[in-house]
């Protein structure tokens, strides 16, 4: 009898269920892969006060001089999420996929904002509400854009910042300002658009603070 036969067929078995394997592995990994995707990076803008703090502080307020509440910023439609934008073409927002930021641009620039308004000594206290104090001032801030432009190279950044200085006893609008600075990416990608973030972020809270200082020296406050 041939016994060469059985074993070649047994070879052969294990053989085509080697392969069966191996192609079921294959699908398996095929099917995960989709699931699996990038985790994403998390920026901040926390440090874009860094300039403002290296700062000596201005001399302390006189006792006379008002206090400042400070609302909570908001963000125009598009900006209000933690979404790191940009533009390739005018008026086309697209954001990154696995780029975004620790939290939205309106409450990381909150704190920046009363940071950088303490240290111009313009003010006895500045206070970001919510908070159970009342001054004789208040500023109401809204984002306009915080957005990376690829329409040049290299590319870069804008910050637009509106704020408005209100009396808090009659409400009436003291003054108002449109703030706007560009700062060019050291990079074409998120990181870099972050780093130029940060940069014009800075300009305006400087000529914020100015702003706010001046105005606050000169207004008369009904009190």
């Amino acid at each position: 009898m041939n016994r060469g036969l059985p074993e070649a067929s047994l070879r052969h078995g294990w053989q085509l269920a080697a392969a069966a394997l191996s192609l079921g592995l294959i699908c398996g990994c095929q099917a995960i892969a989709p699931l699996l995707t990038p985790h994403p990076s998390f920026y901040t803008l926390a440090d874009a006060g860094d300039t403002v703090m290296r700062v000596p502080p201005a001399p302390r307020a006189e006792a006379a001089a008002p206090t400042l509440i400070v609302s909570p910023p908001h963000a125009a439609a598009g900006f209000d999420s933690q979404r790191i934008m940009y533009l390739r073409q005018a008026d086309q927002l697209e954001y990154f996929a696995h780029n975004e930021w620790i939290d939205t641009p309106a409450r990381m620039v909150a704190p920046l904002i009363v940071a950088a308004i303490e240290r111009s000594g313009a003010f006895r206290a500045v206070v970001q509400t919510p908070s159970p104090a009342s001054g004789e001032m208040r500023l109401d801030t809204e984002i306009l854009r915080l957005q990376h432009e690829f329409s040049g190279t290299p590319s870069r950044v804008r910050f637009t910042l509106r704020a408005y200085l209100v009396d808090s006893s009659t409400r009436r609008v003291i003054a108002s300002r449109e703030f706007d600075a560009t700062v060019v990416a050291p990079s074409e990608d998120p990181r870099g658009g972050v780093v130029a973030a940060k940069g014009a972020v800075r300009t305006v809270l400087d000529e914020l603070s100015a702003f706010c200082a001046e105005e606050a020296r000169g207004a008369r406050i009904v009190k």
